[in-house]
């Protein structure tokens, strides 16, 4: 806790909004999408599947396959606390939606689904295709049938570990124009994946890594993917790392605040 506290006051004095942004992408990615005030019709599915899972009565035992939780003591959690705790917030559930609209995304993969917070801002834009991969079950069987009330028919859950079901899904030569990264909060597990799923990238693709401050190794772990040759632009907003792989841009990195 005392390494996320300080590097949030570091984030903080080393940030920026749009001013003084000098890339026309991001200029353009930050006013018209990061900052867009616009109230979105698919924002009302958001919140509604959101509060369905705050008002659930359900207790759930989680198999954690990553770098385990900080908020829970036993395996056996109540799936209120875990949307209220361990899910994506609803703020950045509408930044996720609006960035898959605002770049057109067609076909996306989520690692670690959770109970779908994150699934149901991706594939509230029903023109994208969402695979997402959960490797506890009854985490996946609450997620699944969300998905079905919600009627989100473009998102297709695969629950098994992420190994086997990505030797499975690469065997295609996939493409995707959206990963998020969100089931495995370790340096290495986050690296292995990072460059496992490299070759399914495009030039207009994104990554985002969700908590990329959660811990020193998963700060070493976002400071090598930025150096990676194949990123030309990184932009961290403390709780996510955004990359993108333009060829025709110079390399350069941004801490922009939300």
């Amino acid at each position: 806790m005392f390494f996320q506290l300080k590097s949030y006051l570091r984030f903080l004095l080393k940030s920026q909004n749009q001013h003084g942004l000098h890339s026309p992408f991001v200029y353009d990615l930050v006013t018209k999408c990061f900052y867009d005030k616009k109230e979105h019709p698919e924002y009302e599915l958001l919140k509604n599947y959101r509060n369905n899972m705050l008002k659930s009565q359900e207790k759930i035992e989680v198999t954690d396959f990553g770098a385990g939780s900080r908020v829970f003591n036993s395996n056996l959690r109540p799936v209120r606390d875990i949307a209220k705790n361990a899910g994506i917030n609803y703020k950045r559930s509408k930044l996720l939606l609006r960035l898959t609209k605002y770049l057109d995304i067609n076909n996306a993969l989520e690692l670690g689904t959770s109970l779908g917070l994150a699934s149901s801002a991706i594939g509230a834009n029903r023109t994208t295709s969402l695979t997402t991969i959960e490797g506890c079950r009854e985490t996946a069987t609450i997620a699944s049938r969300q998905f079905k009330k919600y009627e989100l028919n473009n998102i297709e859950l695969k629950t098994e570990p992420f190994g086997s079901v990505l030797d499975e899904l690469l065997k295609d030569n996939p493409k995707f124009d959206l990963i998020y990264f969100d089931g495995n909060h370790q340096k290495t597990s986050t690296l292995e994946y990072f460059e496992l799923l490299l070759p399914t990238a495009h030039n207009d693709s994104v990554f985002i890594f969700d908590d990329i401050y959660w811990s020193p190794e998963m700060k070493e772990a976002w400071e090598e993917i930025i150096a990676h040759p194949q990123v030309q632009v990184s932009i961290d907003t403390f709780h996510w790392g955004i990359i993108f792989f333009r060829k025709q841009q110079a390399k350069q990195h941004f801490k922009i605040r939300l």
